[in-house]
């Protein structure tokens, strides 16, 4: 038997941190939230997911930096990561990219489409 594979959501914005965690556990996802990325670094270290949805700005360690630090650890480099932030800009979404992120969304997104983008990185049923 298979379990869920384990999303972290990492986000400063309550609203936004409710609406994904609701549309992947709905999907069979289990479901951690950070509210900032301080935090999102300690549950990555403690539960080593299989992927991270994150935010750029946030408090504490922005959402690029803390990508850096995901892609630089050996534990965590295979962790898949999408950012998600309304930094639309070419050099941030290259940037990121570049960096190892798996996939990069910009806000306002649509909760479907960034739950179909998981699940093609991340199927259920796949072995972790």
């Amino acid at each position: 038997m298979s379990t869920a594979p384990l999303v972290v959501v990492a986000d400063d914005d309550t609203i936004t941190r409710s609406i994904i965690n609701l549309k992947l556990k709905s999907r069979g996802y289990t479901v951690i939230t950070a509210s900032d990325g301080s935090e999102a670094l300690r549950i990555i270290e403690a539960e080593n997911p299989a992927l991270v949805v994150l935010d750029a700005m946030m408090p504490g360690i922005n959402g690029f930096e803390l990508l850096r630090q995901i892609k630089s650890t050996p534990k965590t480099a295979d962790t898949l990561v999408v950012m998600l932030t309304s930094r639309k800009l070419e050099q941030d979404i290259v940037g990121a990219l570049n960096a190892g992120a798996s996939d990069y969304l910009v806000k306002p997104f649509i909760p479907e489409e960034l739950a179909v983008r998981i699940a093609r990185l991340l199927p259920i049923g796949r072995p972790q």
